[in-house]
Formats: C-alpha cells, structure tokens, sequence
C-alpha cells in the first residue's frame, strides 16, 4: 500500500526518470505530474490569501480615486459641517428651538446651577432624552457640571 506525498513533493521530481524518496515512502518512475515553481507559489499565495503586486496595485488606483473625491468634497458643507448652528428650521424656513436650545436656555438662567430634577419639570422631556441632551451640551463645551447632576452655562 502506497502512501500519497504531499504537494511539496511533487517539487522535488523534476524530470520522470528521479525517483524521489520523502519519509519512507518512494515515488515510482513516470507516474507524477512535475510541478513547476511558479505554480507552487502561486498555489501558495492563493491558499494564504497573499496579495499580488497586481492586487497591491489595484489598491493604489483606489486609494488615489477616493482621495481625489474627498478633495473634491472638502470644500463642500455637510450636514454637520462647520457652519450649522443647531437650529431647525420649520416650514416657513424660519428658525425654531431645538431640544438643546431649550434645556441650554434654562440652564443659562440660572446663576447657581440646575438640577436635573429642575429641568426635567421645566421642559418635560424624558429622562433619557434630557440626559443625552445634557450629555451633548458637556461635550460641546456649552455647559459645565458643577458637581453630580448640577448644570451651569458656561
């Protein structure tokens, strides 16, 4: 009973006359297929997902057409871009309190600072809502905490 030799091998035979003798086991003559070194490594890149230069390549090519469009973007204003203020506008395109307006103004007036139990029966929004509201004022600078659910403007 004979034993089927792993691919590298199959290297080692290059002409069919070479016997070829791995681990014990013996080829017999003119009954492999020679395997050329080209072909073993790209059997080898293949099963190991190695990028080729052409792949490598194809990469740069997109790299390039994403940087020449975010150039070309940059100029533009997004949504979120630098010049919104915050506000929404309504219908008639005049300006309306957002949310964050609304709980930035309570908070301003008050000079020693407000709870959010103070601002929750203000504005009746739910927890969740005013605690990320409030969460997004801190981040933007706007407001301050003063100690553990006490707000002040900034």
């Amino acid at each position: 009973m004979q034993k089927e030799l792993p691919f590298s091998c199959l290297l080692l035979a290059t002409s069919p006359e070479l016997n070829v003798i791995h681990k014990g086991v013996s080829m017999v003559k003119g009954k492999h297929k020679t395997v050329t070194f080209d072909a073993m490594v790209k059997f080898f890149m293949h099963q190991y997902n190695i990028p080729t230069k052409k792949d490598i390549e194809k990469l740069y090519t997109r790299l390039d057409r994403l940087e020449k469009l975010i150039r070309t973007t940059q100029g533009k204003t997004t949504r979120r871009g630098p010049d919104r203020t915050g506000a929404a506008k309504t219908k008639k395109g005049k300006d309306a309190l957002t949310a964050s307006d609304i709980v930035y103004g309570i908070i301003k007036r008050s000079k020693k600072g407000m709870k959010i139990s103070d601002i929750k029966l203000k504005t009746e929004f739910e927890d969740k809502k005013l605690r990320n509201i409030l969460f997004r004022l801190h981040n933007l600078g706007r407001i301050k905490r003063l100690s553990r659910g006490i707000y002040t403007a900034v």
